[in-house]
């Protein structure tokens, strides 16, 4: 029979067998990985490692032997695809790898189809998502958590841009956009992507044409995300251009420590590329099993390959499939096969689909390495939820002459810190920037001072400042022709040439006006030149303003510059009734008013038992009014001998003293301080009237009376200088000018006939505006403070703005009329007082008055009129407790005895 028709036949002999039998004496996994990198020689030696420590144990598999099967990839993405589909034709229940992100989400998909878990440890790209490849599962940490760190560095070290440098491909492309996210964050941005060709691909020139952009760009901060071939090729031609000198900072992603650790020690010209470099390296806990197999290494890879922490995860990796696999077998399942019908119908090709089969305990393993929790080399191993490893850490490398040093860690649970992070899993976790820490960088160059991580553009352009053109106000900033040429100068000038003077660095630049000249212009559209590139800054009086704000960054306020009211005054000289006026008219009517009621009701309390408050009609009635206002003056003749007479009295009395110390204060004021008097008292009265309101033009206040204050539009008339200023509140076109506090101090100097009214209603002030994300801004902040604090500021303010021929705050209104409004709680509680004496002492007259009555001997006193019992109720309350005589009359009596005994 021809040889070309038995082989189906025996291919299919052969299948048949394979399907049918029961759980192999062998336990098939594939590792797929380029083995001439260091990744791949290392994963080669651990791998082997791992399948010899399982072999050694029968306990593991019960007898069966695993076997690891490795193909070598060499850099060609069509050879893993033929190792990865010659694994699943030989019953292969598990496939280590792919090296490459690329290849990952490739591989795949076959291993979805085939239910044949796909573990790799070095293809970490964060866009392989677990819901889009279930089948596929990342044993290291992935490439977010190193990028959340290098995130974390660059804004733990102050800056504000960086640069990438990576190569195309699906890791480094996604690891950048992670990069990007996480920047964004923390209010850092990447200035510029840098793309190179994949790896193994690029060349020299490629390297060198991105380099020369580089250069001559801002940012001295670059973050290189790539592989080992290509970070090294960049290295060489960073060194060759001479950027990996002082003020620039370089920081590597994993590959760098990788190559560190794998070829030590380094060659002297390699060490000498990437002085000064930053690097991470996954960090795993010091433990004695993971020093026993260091100790072992040099036995293991016969001194082909130095160790790296990603020998630890394809040794572990290794176990978790054989721990998985152990608990299949465990819960009964068998390791067995089957064809998938869509593979064997496929007709018209020569491909042999049908030998590919599916694994039928595939989602089972899967669950069950997901499920793994075991210590390994690495330490605890165990997935989230969001199948990522717990606990990601990684080590902070800055390599040195002598090699490299480690100046800290990261982890997801404490952040930066100069101590391993399992020393923080017991304790509360602390991400607060107090807690954040590394050790000291010796930088490229070799300088240990932390670098600025930007600089001026190398193409040799100026700085353009743009500056308002105003004709009013003057004093702050104008540009005035001397020469032929225009001279920029003022107080805001003097302020950014003193900051710029004390720069680190050279900061050059040339004044642009803006503005025609004829008007002062508008603030918003000259903050607007920087956003569209026209402007690199703006110097002058700009407020920082919400609207400002969102497209331009602001440096420290120089100066303050609140919005205020200014108003016409007129100053109040005394008169012969000034003495009334720390009172309203209503707070005098109510105090008189209670001077009588509390004389009346001490009058009735004291009425039967004191015979000062008894006589004639007449007699009462000025009793009771000498009394009331003598009070006034603590001055009263009457004793109060009534218990309930005497709390009223004393309750009265404080309301005396206060109001007594009010009214003292207020006049004495009036008397004595010069006011002003206006019909508007400040932004609230302003706001209630419906009188115009000038403002000047250019700046935010007519914006924020609309916006905010809900001023009509119709009510505002602008104004350019301080002489329309004067002429349209002496002319009462406008009843008050609401400005900035400078522009007021500065009009208020030469007229001293307006004044501020109220408080300042907004805090602002006054800052040089520079681009989004600008470095310059931030240096600049610091050097306004150092101007503030070495009194350069200061003098600058009295050069320009002291020119003052009055004040330009007189006191207003101090002391205003007290109204009741600051008393009536005095009152009432006085009110209370009387009224509660008066509900205690009345029902103890009726008491008395219902005992009095059954000792008349009218036994007809019941058939009486009512008018009859009223009057005998009234001459009852009246008459005189004989009884119960006053202290008062006793003493009289005592006095008038002894006088007797005297004459006697």
């Amino acid at each position: 029979m021809n040889l070309v028709l038995l082989l189906p036949i025996f291919n299919l002999f052969v299948g048949v067998f394979s399907k049918e039998a029961l759980t192999p004496n062998v336990v098939n996994v594939g590792a797929i990985f380029s083995l001439s990198t260091f990744p791949g020689k290392v994963a080669k030696v651990a791998m082997k490692a791992a399948e010899n420590d399982i072999n050694s144990d029968p306990t593991i598999l019960g007898g069966r032997k695993l076997s690891i099967s490795l193909h070598d990839s060499n850099f060609s993405s069509f050879l893993a695809i033929i190792g990865a589909l010659q694994f699943m034709e030989t019953d292969t229940v598990a496939i280590i790898g792919p090296q490459s992100s690329t290849m990952a989400h490739i591989l795949s998909h076959l291993a979805n189809e085939l239910h044949v878990p796909l573990l790799s440890f070095t293809a970490l790209d964060p866009g392989l998502s677990p819901l889009q490849f279930p089948f596929f599962v990342q044993t290291a940490p992935n490439d977010e958590f190193q990028m959340i760190a290098i995130a974390e560095m660059v804004s733990y070290f102050g800056w504000a841009e960086v640069i990438a440098v990576f190569s195309d491909d699906g890791q480094n492309r996604n690891g950048i956009i992670t990069l990007d996210n996480e920047l964004a964050q923390r209010r850092c941005r990447i200035s510029y992507k840098a793309v190179l060709p994949p790896d193994m691909t690029a060349t020299s020139s490629d390297v060198q044409r991105e380099l020369t952009k580089i250069q001559m760009m801002e940012s001295r901060v670059i973050v290189l995300h790539t592989f080992s071939t290509s970070g090294l090729l960049v290295f060489e031609v960073a060194k060759s251009l001479g950027m990996m000198g002082k003020g620039y900072v370089w920081i590597a992603s994993t590959w760098l420590s990788t190559v560190l650790d794998s070829t030590s020690p380094l060659k002297p010209k390699t060490a000498n590329l990437i002085q000064g470099a930053l690097t991470l390296r996954p960090h795993t806990p010091d433990t004695k099993r993971k020093r026993d197999f260091i100790s072992r290494w040099s036995q293991l890879s016969n001194g082909s390959v130095g160790f790296n922490p990603y020998g630890l995860y394809a040794y572990d990796t290794v176990w978790m499939i054989a721990r998985a696999v152990k608990s299949l077998l465990d819960q009964g399942a068998n390791i067995s096969f089957s064809n998938d019908a869509r593979l064997t119908d496929v007709g018209g090709m020569d491909l042999n689909l049908s030998s590919l089969s599916i694994f039928d305990g595939g989602e089972q393993l899967l669950k069950n390495i997901l499920e793994t929790n075991m210590t390994g080399l690495t330490g605890p191993v165990r997935f989230n939820q969001d199948r990522s490893l717990i606990n990601p850490s990684y080590g902070i490398i800055n390599v040195v002459k002598t090699g490299y040093r480690q100046i800290g860690f990261w982890s997801n649970y404490s952040g930066l810190s100069i101590v391993p992070p399992e020393t923080f899993y017991g304790k509360k976790p602390n991400r607060s920037s107090s807690n954040q820490h590394l050790d000291h960088v010796v930088w490229p160059g070799g300088g240990t001072t932390r670098p600025r991580g930007w600089v001026f553009p190398n193409n040799g352009r100026e700085l353009r400042i743009g500056v308002p053109n105003r004709v009013s106000f003057r004093d702050f900033v104008s540009i005035v022709n001397a020469n032929g040429t225009d001279k920029v100068q003022g107080y805001c000038i003097d302020v950014f040439i003193a900051a710029v003077k004390l720069m680190p660095y050279a900061v050059p630049y040339r004044f642009v006006p803006f503005g025609d000249g004829h008007r002062n212009p508008s603030y918003y559209k000259l903050v607007s030149k920087i956003e569209s590139g026209d402007f690199d800054g703006a110097v002058g009086d700009i407020a920082t303003v919400r609207d400002r704000t969102r497209i331009v960054d602001f440096t420290q306020p120089y100066i303050e510059s609140g919005l205020v009211v200014v108003a016409p005054v007129k100053r109040i000289s005394s008169s012969p009734w000034s003495f009334a006026r720390p009172f309203t008219p209503f707070m005098w009517a109510v105090t008189a008013a209670f001077f009588l009621i509390v004389g009346s009701v001490v009058w009735v309390l004291e009425h039967r038992i004191n015979d000062e408050f008894r006589g004639p009609p007449s007699q009462q009635l000025v009793t009771i009014l000498t009394f009331s206002f003598s009070t006034m003056f603590f001055s009263h003749r009457e004793n109060t001998v009534s218990t309930l007479g005497r709390l009223v009295l004393i309750i009265w009395l404080f309301v005396v003293l206060i109001i007594n110390s009010s009214y003292t204060a207020s006049l004495t004021s009036i008397l004595t301080v010069q006011q002003l008097s206006s019909p508007i008292k400040g932004i609230d009265s302003l706001i209630s009237s419906t009188e115009p309101i000038g403002y000047q033009g250019g700046t935010f206040a007519k914006n924020y009376l609309i916006e905010e204050l809900n001023i009509p539009r119709s009510r505002l008339i602008p104004l350019g200088s301080p002489e329309e200023y004067a002429q349209a509140l002496e002319n009462r076109t406008v009843a008050a000018i609401v400005d900035e506090r400078p522009y007021v101090d500065l009009f208020l100097s030469a007229h001293c006939e307006f004044s501020v009214r109220g408080q300042e209603f907004t805090k602002r002030g006054w800052g040089f505006a520079f681009p989004r994300d600008s470095p310059l801004a931030v240096d600049m902040s610091t050097a306004i403070l150092a101007l503030s604090e070495n009194g350069e500021l200061q003098k600058i303010r009295d050069k320009w703005l002291s020119r003052r021929a009055c004040s330009s705050e007189e006191p207003e209104n101090v002391s205003d009329e007290l109204d009741l409004k600051s008393f009536w709680g005095l009152f009432l509680i006085c009110g209370i007082a009387c009224m509660l004496a008066l509900l205690v002492y009345f029902p103890l007259i009726f008491f008395q008055f219902s005992r009095h009555r059954p000792e008349e001997p009218d036994s007809t006193s019941r058939n009486r009129s009512y008018s009859a019992r009223l009057r005998t109720c009234l001459s009852f309350v009246d008459k005189k407790v004989e009884k119960s005589q006053s202290s008062s009359k006793r003493k009289r009596e005592s006095m008038s005895h002894g006088h007797h005994k005297v004459n006697v």
